[in-house]
């Protein structure tokens, strides 16, 4: 079962700052199709070590990404590895970046 025809709107991932980081909301006609999106970013954590905060009411996440501080500068930056996460989720949902 996929998740993509059920998902109803929500933003595509944006850039914040204080604290840096990368947030999306995604929502879903109903609990049935966001439990099964939950479950996948799940396994997609597991597999790339990765592990967004998430949030979630009964039709939609919310998923945040936050930067690492860099090590030798003390400058926060997004790094590849959470925005390779973020194309994978959004390619668990068909996709949308920009739904």
């Amino acid at each position: 079962m996929s998740t993509a025809g059920t998902e109803t709107g929500g933003h595509p991932w944006r850039e914040r700052e204080r604290p840096l980081r990368l947030e999306r909301r995604v929502e879903f006609d109903n609990y049935e199709p966001l439990r099964e999106f939950l479950d996948r970013v799940a396994e997609l954590s597991e597999s790339t070590e990765v592990y967004p905060n998430l949030s979630f009411g009964r039709t939609y996440a919310n998923l945040t990404l936050f930067a690492e501080e860099a090590a030798e500068a003390g400058a926060q930056q997004v790094d590849e590895r959470l925005r390779a996460f973020a194309r994978e989720v959004d390619a668990l949902l068909g996709g949308r970046a920009d739904a």
